[in-house]
């Protein structure tokens, strides 16, 4: 089922007052709304729904200025949902007539909402946020003739990775599911291992490290045992097999893999797709996350510098054999926003010979 999108009524309440006659109509916040092109927004989103009978989604006005205000003041899911609540700003940017004391959405709304709509989809927003910010002269055309472009690291909410807490959480992670399914395990080791896993921390600390190898080493049982345990247990049951399979297979790869491995790594159960990044800096030498590739304008506009184009780039891969692809999407994605503001007569295409691409993380696009 489309979400019933909201609409300027200009109904009034006998008993409360109306946003736009309670705040400063001069806000930033106030103008940012106004500028935006929120059915352009509605129609890009739309196209995930269908005709099908259920329950509504909820309002993309709703959802859209949620994900631009969680971006624009870097807030959590948590911290949004309390904002939001106490700011009539918010509530305002968002399409909201009257002030609302309780949440109309619930913080899993958001989560949802992101992954249905997909990486693709959201470009939408930063192409949007191009257009207003022609449209408001914050930015002229032509600055988006040159950007540049370079990479770094999206962070993942991941605990540092060491051997012995991610043997250890794969053993928890085990226990917790066969306890949930019912699946009597011979010993769960779980005093034990906590020991164990003190034990190595305080080793290490103190750098003896026979002692911490040793500590390691008896994890490992651990989580080896319960695993063969786990696989002769649900032998035969083909709904038990297919819940365990994904938690056995982590499991396998966090007690075989060494710290002088080649090659990709769990460095994460939760999140086994996050990778080891060396960035070079000083004071971060590793970072945990996904490589992201990000496009600014060269030139600084009169409303700051503008992102033209951002990209997750999974695998972790060399930063000159990124641009290929980067620098055709951050054209396309300029183009797009310049034909939404009727301004492409303005724009020429560059031969191929004017595009130039330089080191350390530049390139000049021609557009």
């Amino acid at each position: 089922m489309r979400p019933k999108e909201r609409r300027e009524t200009g109904d009034g309440d006998l008993f409360r007052s109306r946003l736009d006659q309670i705040i400063d109509l001069k806000h930033a916040l106030v103008k940012l709304a106004q500028a935006i092109d929120w059915r352009f927004l509605e129609g890009r989103f739309g196209e995930v729904y269908s005709d099908k009978p259920g329950q509504p989604p909820l309002p993309t006005r709703l959802m859209a200025g949620l994900a631009i205000i969680k971006h624009m003041h870097n807030l959590s899911d948590e911290a949004l949902c309390e904002r939001w609540v106490e700011n009539p700003y918010y509530q305002y940017f968002c399409g909201e007539e009257f002030f609302q004391h309780q949440l109309v959405f619930d913080r899993s709304s958001l989560t949802r909402w992101r992954q249905r709509m997909g990486e693709e989809r959201l470009q939408a927003l930063l192409q949007e946020s191009l257009a207003v910010a022609t449209r408001t002269e914050a930015m002229k055309p032509t600055d988006l003739s040159r950007v540049i472009i370079d990479t770094t690291v999206q962070p993942k909410a991941v605990m540092f990775p060491t051997d012995a807490k991610l043997i250890h959480r794969a053993l928890e992670r085990l226990v917790r599911l066969a306890k949930k399914l019912g699946v009597d395990l011979r010993q769960s080791y779980r005093r034990v291992a906590k020991l164990a896993l003190i034990r190595h921390q305080r080793y290490a600390h103190a750098k003896q490290f026979k002692r911490a190898n040793r500590s390691l080493r008896k994890l490992k049982t651990y989580l080896g045992r319960t695993m063969r345990d786990i696989g002769r247990k649900i032998v035969g049951d083909n709904e038990l097999h297919e819940t365990f399979v994904r938690p056995l297979y982590l499991a396998e790869r966090v007690l075989t893999q060494n710290r002088h491995q080649r090659g990709r790594k769990v460095y994460s159960l939760h999140a086994p797709e996050v990778e080891c990044i060396g960035k070079g800096k000083a004071h971060k030498p590793y970072e945990f996350g996904v490589k992201v590739s990000v496009a600014t304008t060269l030139r600084h506009s009169r409303g700051g510098q503008f992102v033209a184009h951002v990209a997750a780039l999974p695998g972790n891969p060399y930063d000159g054999h990124t641009l290929a692809t980067v620098i055709p999407a951050a054209q396309e994605l300029a183009e797009l926003a310049q034909s939404e503001f009727e301004l492409a007569s303005r724009f020429v295409a560059a031969p191929e010979s004017n595009q130039r691409v330089g080191w350390l993380g530049r390139a000049d696009l021609g557009v």
